[in-house]
């Protein structure tokens, strides 16, 4: 079977980027004491992928029992942005993702971000990497994973069966299975994966493309 397209997550998979985003979590919350920024860090970490506006509201609603309003929300995504945004530019590459992307591109072979990073910021951030020639499109929250994954295969006809995903949480692993996608699972040496155990897990982003 021949690889037709290639859904990449972003931090942890292009990007050596996650424990950046850990540490402004916590950081955020770190007044609400040791407990809550415990909880925080626990919750990121157990639930990667998934937008910061999401985890926002869990943090508010569901451990400090506060409402977040609209305007609250944006000002800590503004906050977290601010925070992580030029951090992550300077974050070095997962090790095999630019040799990875290289390939693909020089086997006409197109290459997508699916992304919890918000729409603007990710494609600010691949931009600044210079990467904007090696994808074909750069998605981002809001919209979930699963829907610009459906949504690509879709408008682009793409058959799921002959494309892949590859990323580094459950929130990639159910976006590639319930659109039917075979599915790559990054985990660092070391590291405990999060995937069940059928999934093919490696520690470098590396694919088996025929030059």
């Amino acid at each position: 079977m021949t690889m037709k397209a290639v859904f990449f997550d972003f931090d942890g998979v292009i990007l050596d980027s996650v424990n950046i985003k850990t540490a402004a979590f916590a950081a955020m919350f770190r007044s609400y004491g040791p407990e809550i920024e415990q909880q925080v860090t626990e919750y990121h970490i157990n639930h990667g992928g998934v937008s910061r506006f999401d985890k926002f509201h869990y943090y508010y609603t569901q451990l400090l029992d506060k409402p977040l309003s609209s305007m609250e929300l944006e000002r800590l995504c503004r906050e977290f942005s601010a925070i992580v945004f030029n951090q992550v530019v300077q974050a070095p590459f997962i090790k095999g993702a630019m040799a990875t992307l290289k390939d693909l591109k020089k086997c006409n072979i197109p290459a997508f971000v699916v992304s919890g990073t918000p729409d603007a910021e990710i494609r600010s951030i691949v931009q600044l990497k210079n990467l904007e020639s090696f994808f074909v499109e750069v998605h981002g929250s809001p919209k979930s994973k699963e829907e610009i994954t459906a949504e690509l295969l879709r408008r682009k006809k793409f058959t799921a069966k002959e494309c892949l995903f590859v990323g580094d949480s459950m929130s990639d692993y159910l976006a590639s299975t319930i659109n039917k996608m075979p599915f790559l699972g990054i985990v660092p040496d070391g590291g405990t994966s999060p995937f069940p155990s059928h999934v093919t897990i490696v520690p470098i982003v590396q694919l088996a493309i025929n030059i």
